[in-house]
């Protein structure tokens, strides 16, 4: 399912006073569906992808007014924020000049049979987010949207009043950069909920008990198909409970 879906049909927000400019890295579902609801939430967005501008013409078109294809160099250095989309055996590829001194939120996994094995996660001497730092040094890292399937990102975005608003997971050492961050997942439609730094981050990784899972509709049903899943709305409160109850997975033993 495209992490568009449902989109389209959610009831646009009136354009702010003051627009947030957001560069997002990556174009697959993750990126395009964060692109679509920043756009409608009013803020100004440069997406890029490995493949070029001249490739996002038609993505562009579907996803909003406030949305324009951009290099990636461009996508970096745009604006406010910079949202990473893309796998993480991509991020050695990514311009390290531009991200430098700029608050990236990584919406980034590890899954070694996609980014290969990387010792320093296997042997939880770092968590992903902490690697990240490594890989991109001068960036200030948050992590956000990370343990969401991308069509629940839709599915569940919610106006500020709603009741049935979900929370956020974020993660980072800097208390500047996660109120940022804070504000564009509150305009996104969902509560921010801080989490700690980037050293507690492996309580949202894959396998950890604050996984996508938690936004399942149908717990069994998410695990035999879920992208038939429509997602379930979990509550700041709750979510802070989740997160404080995971557990660590045992990383050298994940083989997705």
């Amino acid at each position: 399912m495209s992490g568009r879906s449902g989109v389209g049909g959610r009831r646009r927000r009136p354009r702010r006073d003051r627009m947030t400019r957001l560069g997002i890295i990556g174009s697959g579902s993750i990126g395009a569906g964060l692109a679509s609801l920043a756009s409608a939430a009013g803020h100004d967005v440069r997406i890029a992808n490995s493949r070029g501008p001249e490739s996002l013409a038609g993505l562009v078109a579907e996803l909003g007014p406030g949305v324009q294809a951009a290099t990636v160099e461009e996508a970096a250095a745009f604006g406010d924020l910079t949202i990473l989309a893309v796998p993480l055996s991509a991020y050695g590829s990514l311009p390290i000049q531009e991200l430098s001194g700029r608050t990236v939120l990584s919406t980034g996994n590890y899954y070694p049979s996609r980014d290969g094995r990387i010792p320093e996660l296997d042997s939880l001497d770092l968590t992903t987010a902490e690697y990240e730092s490594t890989v991109l040094p001068g960036a200030v890292i948050v992590k956000a949207f990370n343990n969401i399937v991308a069509h629940h990102i839709p599915s569940l975005a919610r106006p500020a009043e709603a009741q049935d608003r979900s929370g956020m997971a974020v993660f980072g050492d800097s208390t500047e950069a996660k109120q940022l961050v804070a504000q564009v997942i509150g305009d996104l439609g969902f509560d921010a909920v801080d989490c700690g730094p980037l050293a507690e981050s492996w309580r949202t990784e894959p396998e950890s008990g604050a996984y996508t899972l938690v936004y399942a509709a149908d717990s069994e049903g998410f695990s035999s198909d879920y992208t038939a899943d429509p997602g379930a709305p979990v509550p700041a409160d709750r979510l802070r409970e989740l997160v404080a109850a995971s557990t660590r997975a045992k990383v050298a033993e994940r083989e997705f």
